[in-house]
């Protein structure tokens, strides 16, 4: 890379991080799978790509597409919503019943449901359109031919190093988790921030 491209692409590493690295659906299941030890890269590599796409939709203009569209992000807040009340319920489930933990632990959950949940975290959520399409889309307009480029690369990248480094990173824990006891707290934890962003997005809508 161009040593003149540096400022834009560290300038979208930066803002792309600061966007990514927050607690939510996506990376709360991100977290789960990677402490049970289950499809941890192609869920990671989904994540990371899905951001991929979409940021390179906002800086090819699609942003401004969706900011026009009030009917698309109701849809997509209406669904996201449903979908993280189902699976915080599933989570408070996991929780309260012990036998479920230990199944959790010894066996491997399908490929296909982890794959389908990773999709619905990530495209059902109206953040990820603001942030990565509307945001940094809207954001790259201050910067122009290479180095708009050296600008998405940068946010591509962050998402990378994020959804890796927490799905692989996690494992350092992984002492921690022979407990019972510390999955019931992890699945309650995650209830409740599933609940919480549901809430959040069905309050959008009053």
């Amino acid at each position: 890379m161009n040593a003149e491209l540096y400022p834009s692409f560290t300038a979208g590493l930066l803002l792309g991080a600061s966007l990514i690295v927050a607690i939510g659906a996506q990376n709360a299941f991100i977290l789960r799978q990677g402490l049970l030890r289950q499809h941890v890269f192609i869920l990671c590599l989904i994540c990371a790509l899905s951001d991929a796409l979409l940021i390179t939709a906002g800086v090819a203009g699609l942003g401004t597409l969706v900011a026009r569209s009030p009917l698309l992000i109701t849809a997509v807040t209406v669904g996201g919503a449903i979908f993280l009340f189902a699976y915080a319920i599933f989570a408070f489930r996991r929780a309260l019943h012990p036998d479920a933990l230990h199944a959790a632990k010894g066996g491997q959950s399908s490929l296909k449901a982890a794959v389908a949940a990773c999709l619905a975290f990530t495209f059902l959520n109206p953040h990820v359109y603001l942030d990565t399409v509307v945001l940094l889309g809207s954001l790259s307009g201050a910067y122009q031919g290479e180095a708009r480029a050296a600008f998405a690369f940068g946010a591509m990248t962050a998402s990378f190093i994020w959804f890796f480094g927490l799905g692989y990173g996690v494992r350092l824990l992984q002492p921690v988790f022979a407990r019972p006891q510390a999955w019931r707290v992890l699945d309650t934890l995650i209830g409740l921030i599933m609940l919480a962003l549901g809430s959040t997005l069905f309050a959008r809508l009053v």
